[in-house]
């Protein structure tokens, strides 16, 4: 895919401000795509970077369930999630519905900086590179020969 992409960014409270950080260094990158966010961490998000970015829920009141809705259906192409992983999370099931989801759909998955520093980095982000979506039948891939 050329052109802007649909980048979801959540962060847990401990990782709110990591996310900040690495959004605000990034700016200049993610204002060419289309940014969304759970519901506080948007809000932080667009007052601090001045882009525009498309709010769902908070976490724990549905904004995991709902990006990860958005991902199924097709609607997102990047999710961009500092997780806490250290910190007990009252939505954890939420959580894991979402990392599950993105990689059931093969969506790229940066749960950390390092690994947002690569994926935003990419040259694949910006040149044209072709996700490919799994083709699912009763639940389990079906590789389809013709398209690779």
């Amino acid at each position: 895919m050329t052109g802007p992409h649909h980048i979801a960014l959540v962060a847990h409270d401990n990782k709110k401000a990591a996310l900040l950080d690495w959004a605000d260094f990034n700016r200049g990158s993610l204002a060419r795509h289309h940014l969304y966010a759970t519901g506080t961490t948007g809000g932080m998000l667009s007052t601090s970077l001045g882009l525009p970015v498309t709010r769902f829920l908070s976490g724990p009141h549905g904004g995991d369930q709902q990006i990860g809705a958005k991902i199924a259906e097709g609607h997102l192409d990047v999710l961009v999630f500092f997780w806490d992983p250290l910190s007990a999370q009252p939505h954890d099931p939420d959580v894991k519905a979402l990392l599950r989801i993105a990689t059931v759909w093969n969506v790229p998955t940066a749960l950390n900086t390092a690994s947002a520093d690569m994926l935003i980095s990419s040259p694949l982000l910006t040149n044209g590179y072709a996700h490919q979506r799994p083709h699912l039948s009763r639940g389990h891939e079906v590789h389809d020969l013709a398209s690779g």
